[in-house]
């Protein structure tokens, strides 16, 4: 479940505690929780709602002026709709991560373990150190240009890009991404390989 910008904003300032999608199936759930830029939201309630039942006031809880501009919002009528129900549980663990720059010989190997786990699982082959260089040498450059370079799906290099951000070694921008300063540190010690 993604958030624009805007509405982050406005979770964190706890204006925004709902949220309303159209799903085939939910990608959350109650008791669950969200990593998001802001930080890791609680996911309290998940519920299958219908449009009649959505009032004014839960609209504007998940961010819009009313009823009907929600449910302009929510695009076509494929799948369930769900009403979301959340908190700002705490800060996004990834953030202190990614300043974690210092890697010992233990979290060297750690971290070239799970690459290679990465890689290993990859149908498209070994990607994460190709993945890692081009955006330290491409910061700030837009993902599709970046997922031409390598002849891949936008979607699914953007898949693989937020697996590199949960291990604390790149970070969104509003266009493209960078690597961390725990990110640079691997790829100084891996060098040119």
């Amino acid at each position: 479940m993604l958030f624009k910008r805007p509405v982050l904003d406005r979770i964190a300032a706890g204006d925004v505690t709902l949220a309303f999608r159209r799903w085939r199936r939910p990608t959350v759930r109650a008791g669950g929780t969200l990593t998001t830029p802001i930080g890791v939201l609680a996911i309290e309630a998940v519920e299958i709602v219908t449009a009649d039942r959505i009032t004014d006031s839960e609209a504007q809880r998940a961010g819009f002026a009313g009823r009907d501009d929600l449910l302009a919002g929510l695009g076509p009528a494929e799948g369930e709709l769900y009403r979301i129900a959340f908190r700002l549980q705490g800060k996004d663990p990834r953030t202190a991560l990614r300043q974690q720059d210092d890697l010992t010989a233990e979290d060297f190997a750690a971290l070239r373990e799970r690459l290679d786990r990465l890689d290993r699982a990859a149908r498209h082959g070994a990607w994460t150190g190709a993945v890692l260089r081009l955006i330290g040498e491409r910061p700030a450059t837009r993902a599709p240009e970046l997922a031409a370079h390598f002849g891949r799906d936008t979607a699914a290099f953007k898949t693989d890009v937020r697996k590199l951000k949960a291990l604390g070694l790149t970070e969104s921008l509003e266009v493209g991404y960078r690597l961390s300063p725990r990110g640079r540190a691997l790829l100084d010690r891996i060098g040119d390989g």
